[in-house]
Formats: C-alpha cells, structure tokens, sequence
C-alpha cells in the first residue's frame, strides 16, 4: 500500500507531531486507508476508542479526513474518521456547497494506539458513497487535524492550497486512483 507523508499547514505550528503519514490503495470497489501518527501523544488529544457511531463535528478535535470526487467534477464526498471509532460521511454539490449526509453503514475502523504512536485504519465502499465512483478513476485528497493538549488544532494535508489551511479547496485533490491501483 502506497505511503504519502502530509504536511502541517505553516501557520498551525505543532512540535509534538514527529511524522504523519497516510497509506491509501484502492481493492476492487473499496478504499483502504490507514494513518500513521508518529507523536508525542502525551501532549495531544486523542480520542479513546469507544463505541463506533455517526457524529458530526469531529474535524473540531483530533481526526483523520479523506475528500472524494471525479476528476473534474464540481461535487465531492467527504469522510472523518475519529479514533475514538466515531465517523461521518457528507455529499457536496459544490466547494462548500449543498453539503448532505450520505447514508451508509458504520465503516469498520480500527484504532491501535503505542506510546509515541497512532495508527487508525478504515476501508469503504466507493460505491456506497456514489454509485459513479465504482468503476472510475477518483482524485482524493488526504487530510488530518490533530488537537494538542492545550486545545490548539493543527491542519495537516496532502497538499495545502494558498492561504489558510482550507481541505476542500481542489488544489487539495491531490491523489488520483484508478480503480484496480
């Protein structure tokens, strides 16, 4: 499975975070995707694991992001995965816009956490997001927000578009996965 280092965004310093990685392949219809957070997790706020359910809100403290679309495509999916097991899964028909719960099962999430690190691990079904998505190539883009101690939140991505730290912003679609890859 393919790793890719993300970035934290310049204006959200965090010197407890040593590395953040995001390992993502595409089997058949599904999404594998796991994060690896290399930190100091005494000094961050992580979630503990508890009963995987739905929530909304969960980019306001430590979680881990994936945004979906087709190339060129004006709508997108987005998913949070929270290592306390809780998650979220939206439709946007736009950049911000016509945002919408998607129905879907609780993705199964596993969530392994050691002392200086975090691993959380999720797949999906492509199709259960939009139909569309099955058979066709996507651009993802991969995105974190860790919360320290003090409450402070950390934006880390992929890639960062110009300006403040924004994950929906297209130049954030970074990633393109063929189905197969």
């Amino acid at each position: 499975m393919p790793s890719v280092a993300l970035t934290r965004h310049p204006s959200t310093p965090c010197p407890h975070v040593r590395l953040l990685e995001a390992h993502v392949a595409r089997k058949g219809g599904a999404i594998v995707l796991r994060y690896v957070l290399d930190a100091d997790l005494g000094k961050l706020r992580v979630p503990e694991f508890t009963t995987p359910a739905r929530a909304d809100g969960l980019w306001r403290h430590t979680c881990f992001e994936i945004f979906i679309r087709k190339p060129e495509a004006a709508s997108y999916c987005e998913l949070n995965f929270s290592p306390s097991g809780e998650w979220a899964a939206y439709r946007f028909s736009g950049y911000r816009a016509g945002m919408t719960p998607i129905d879907l099962s609780p993705p199964p999430i596993e969530t392994h956490r050691k002392v200086r690190d975090l691993e959380v691990r999720v797949d999906f079904d492509l199709a259960r997001l939009d139909p569309a998505f099955d058979s066709a190539v996507v651009q993802i883009a991969l995105s974190a927000v860790i919360e320290d101690d003090a409450g402070a939140l950390t934006y880390w991505a992929l890639k960062h578009p110009a300006g403040k730290p924004d994950f929906h912003h297209r130049d954030s679609f970074a990633l393109t996965l063929a189905p197969d890859s």
